[in-house]
């Protein structure tokens, strides 16, 4: 597991940078979308570089992590709907290649299944970014989900319908409880998972997923047994880490390495307080040149 404490925009540009570098690489990559405030910056660096580089989706294929059940098709918080919203409308990536969980399906289980098979049929996902709630769980599987999960309907708490009652208007009671999500499982499937977490609120989740036993209490903990993990926190996120120091020296070891980052990934550090920070992301100017290479391992 890769850890980095950075900012929030530069945790948006290191993981747009993993994903730029997929894609122009494999131009029929299989993204895995997450949904939240967490990738909003991410998606928002994606499609300014699409705009202004020419960063093109048009041969990808995308599969969202989660769905809500019984949402209007025209509900501004249906899934399908946000990431329609924040990204798809802003980049090329044909819709017919977006796929997403059916919560108004008439055969919820069914839709599950052939879900599991069609991120088969593409190949499975290269990258995959997620979240993290603040009770660990990932996507919708919550504390107690099975660490072998595959794409099911389930419930969620009342701490993860708190938590995302300010998308349904401060009322947790207005956040469906029965939802359709990927099992821990089909996530553990990717190649490589790019992790998002900022905030204090964050931190006791963030530290049980990096530094805890691996268990169903926390689902995030699972992540530990993935050969290819990217966590990208905040100092907010970051404050219960008990290997911070470490994760940060690695972090430093990277930057100043004779294989560290080069220009046109992440062009210089600087030390502040004792943390390494990424001040500038892939300039235009550097987008068509081959991507140096860079310790956010490709997948």
């Amino acid at each position: 597991m890769e850890i980095v404490i950075t900012t929030r925009a530069e945790s948006a540009c290191l993981a747009a940078d993993a994903i730029e570098r997929l894609i122009r690489r494999r131009p029929d990559a299989v993204l895995g979308l997450a949904t939240g405030s967490s990738p909003l910056g991410v998606y928002d660096e994606l499609a300014r570089r699409h705009a202004e580089n020419g960063l093109s989706f048009r041969q990808a294929h995308a599969f969202l992590l989660d769905e809500y059940i019984g949402l209007p098709e025209d509900h501004a918080e249906r899934y399908r709907n946000v990431i329609e919203r924040e990204l798809v409308s802003r980049i090329d990536l044909p819709k017919d290649r977006v796929h997403g969980l059916d919560g108004n399906s008439e055969d919820l289980e069914s839709s599950c299944a052939r879900y599991e098979e069609a991120i088969a049929e593409a190949g499975g996902v290269d990258l995959q970014i997620l979240g993290v709630g603040t009770d660990g769980h990932l996507a919708f599987n919550e504390p107690g989900s099975s660490l072998a999960s595959r794409t099911r309907v389930t419930t969620l708490s009342r701490q993860t319908q708190e938590d995302n009652a300010g998308f349904f208007g401060a009322d947790p009671d207005a956040v469906p409880r029965r939802v359709m999500t990927q099992g821990l499982g089909t996530i553990m499937a990717a190649r490589h998972l790019v992790v998002l977490a900022h905030g204090l609120a964050k931190a006791q989740a963030v530290h049980q997923m990096a530094e805890g036993p691996v268990g169903a209490l926390w689902p995030a903990t699972i992540l530990q047994h993935h050969p290819h993990v990217t966590v990208l926190v905040d100092e907010g996120a970051a404050s219960r880490l008990q290997l911070a120091s470490y994760y940060r020296e690695t972090w430093r070891d990277r930057l100043t390495a004779p294989t560290s980052p080069q220009v046109g990934e992440v062009d210089r550090a600087t030390v502040v307080g004792g943390v390494t920070h990424a001040t500038l992301c892939r300039p235009p100017s550097s987008l068509d040149k081959p991507a140096p290479r860079t310790w956010l391992r490709d997948g």
